[in-house]
């Protein structure tokens, strides 16, 4: 790799053999830095970005902020990926280092924040919750602060964003409508279902994934009357109650819900009921 822009001592640019442009992180690298090439011997994390307008706006932040709060943001990246064993979409270093460092600001001015969405991050989305108590705990550590609980929830979802490759409106949204998407499901079976299990954790899952290809328009589109139909008459409790969800998201995203994702659907509700 060879070096394109010295960033400060401990971050540069670089073009790899195909010529992309990455940003790549080390002890002292940029200090001993000279056009040339990247000595690899001092390399601790490279970056991809996106697109160049992504990779811009990283730099601008590797310029701006504090090195500690980026380097906490790296470790919780890190850690995320691990916990969740995939790589999650890397502009993530973009935003969660942004809101740490916004969070951390906005604590140090005696600013009080309350996620209005606590409760439903912490049902819905109990990894990434999970990953946001160990974040506060880390940054409250590392940088000297005490950040309340509610970061916790506000992290999860940078998590859940960058996981399901979603805007933050987006995922916002999905988790405004979670709760009463279940609702309808646990009125139409007089049930309460344990939400600590693995089938339950699975059919949310599929639901939030149901919300993502409507709003991204990729939804199931492959035209199988016969599946359609079987489905329909083996499970008829099932697939009325998933035509209900589908007609409650279609009011409040603004997109037609596809038969193809209600037959899908009701396979999932069936699922769940069974192992209820």
């Amino acid at each position: 790799m060879h070096v394109q822009q010295i960033i400060n001592n401990n971050v540069i640019s670089a073009l790899d053999p195909k010529g992309r442009e990455a940003v790549i992180m080390g002890k002292g690298i940029g200090f001993h830095a000279k056009r040339g090439k990247v000595d690899n011997s001092m390399i601790e994390k490279i970056f991809y970005l996106d697109n160049q307008n992504a990779l811009d706006r990283f730099k601008e932040l590797l310029v701006n902020l504090p090195m500690e709060h980026i380097k906490v943001s790296n470790e919780i990246i890190s850690y995320a990926n691990m916990v969740l064993n995939k790589k999650i979409n890397q502009n993530i270093y973009i935003t969660l280092t942004d809101h740490i460092n916004f969070a951390i600001e906005r604590y140090n001015q005696g600013m009080l924040f309350e996620n209005p969405l606590l409760w439903e991050v912490q049902s819905l989305y109990r990894k990434e919750y999970l990953i946001g108590e160990y974040s506060v705990a880390l940054i409250n550590k590392e940088i000297g602060v005490k950040l309340p609980i509610d970061e916790a929830a506000s992290i999860a979802l940078h998590i859940v964003n960058a996981e399901y490759d979603s805007t933050m409106s987006d995922t916002m949204n999905f988790t405004k409508l979670m709760p009463d998407a279940l609702k309808i499901m646990k009125e139409e079976f007089q049930v309460e279902f344990d939400e600590s299990s693995l089938h339950y954790e699975r059919f949310v899952t599929h639901l939030k994934l149901v919300m993502q290809r409507v709003m991204k328009r990729e939804q199931f589109n492959v035209l199988d009357l016969e599946f359609n139909d079987t489905i329909k008459n083996m499970y008829p409790k099932e697939y009325h109650c998933s035509q209900s969800i589908a007609a409650y998201l279609q009011e409040h995203l603004g997109h037609k819900i596809m038969e193809e994702e209600i037959s899908v659907l009701t396979i999932h509700i069936r699922r769940l009921i069974i192992k209820k």
